[in-house]
């Protein structure tokens, strides 16, 4: 079994890998497969469940017609992890953006937003607010973690509702809203397009605090917010969307990027 100091979320074209001890099982079936593994294998689009590694053997989910090109394709996830690669070549948005019709350039003449090209590997943070993985940048991490102290001196309790995510996981939301008869331009005036969002950098952090909603407006009455507005930019983080703001996204007083050293 993984260290925590080894947990990681790693991600591949089409799979990502995590902690297995860190994620649910799907049924008895995988509760066993999973309690005997050091990583989960999830195919990226969909979040499903494809195989765990424990050492250096495979353990698929399910029958396959191909097991011996699965299992290559598993061990994929890790290559670009050793070989040095930093983010996922931005191609990879192309298929988004062309379901979409959204052409990049113009949104981000537009909006001012520039595509954003996902981290190969990111730190564990913990747990969110929901008790799920919280996975950053690994300095936004570290951030992260002195902004709660700091806080919490001070007799504010800081919640992460959301940390990363992938643009797999910001075109589910596209998807979702469109399937709901919403329009691409409605759905642009509130969510970032797929591979624009800062979630997907590991650098933004949604703050909540106990016993507010979350991702609310309301939450800048609260003394969190207060405490941000005069903190936060001291140790390195800052509000991306304030009222009026010039990228056309509605107001969002829970979302913070972190911008560089504290």
């Amino acid at each position: 079994m993984l260290l925590p100091s080894e947990y990681r979320l790693i991600n591949g074209t089409d799979f990502d890998a995590v902690p297995a001890c860190l994620y649910r099982a799907k049924g008895n079936a995988h509760a066993r497969q999973l309690a005997q593994a050091d990583w989960l294998i999830r195919e990226r689009e969909s979040g499903r469940y494809i195989a765990t590694l424990a050492g250096h053997k495979t353990h698929l989910f399910q029958r396959v017609s191909n097991p011996k090109a699965q299992r290559e394709a598993v061990y994929e996830v890790f290559n670009a992890a050793v070989s040095g690669l930093g983010h996922l070549p931005l191609s990879e948005l192309m298929p988004l953006w062309t379901e979409l019709a959204l052409d990049a350039e113009s949104y981000t003449g537009r909006t001012g937003l520039p595509a954003i090209a996902e981290p190969v590997q990111l730190e564990y943070a913990g747990r969110d607010a929901y008790k799920r993985p919280l996975w950053l940048d690994y300095d936004t991490g570290r951030a992260w973690a002195r902004l709660q102290d700091r806080a919490a001196r001070d007799g504010i309790q800081l919640l992460a509702i959301s940390g990363y995510r992938s643009t797999h996981y910001q075109m589910g939301i596209f998807r979702r809203k469109l399937a709901r008869g919403l329009s691409l331009a409605d759905i642009l005036q509130v969510n970032a397009a797929p591979g624009f969002s800062e979630h997907h950098s590991g650098r933004a952090i949604d703050i909540g605090a106990p016993g507010e909603p979350a991702a609310e407006q309301s939450f800048e009455r609260t003394p969190a917010f207060n405490w941000l507005m005069q903190f936060a930019p001291a140790h390195g983080f800052r509000l991306s969307y304030p009222r009026n703001n010039p990228h056309g996204i509605a107001y969002e007083p829970w979302h913070w990027y972190w911008i560089g050293k504290d």
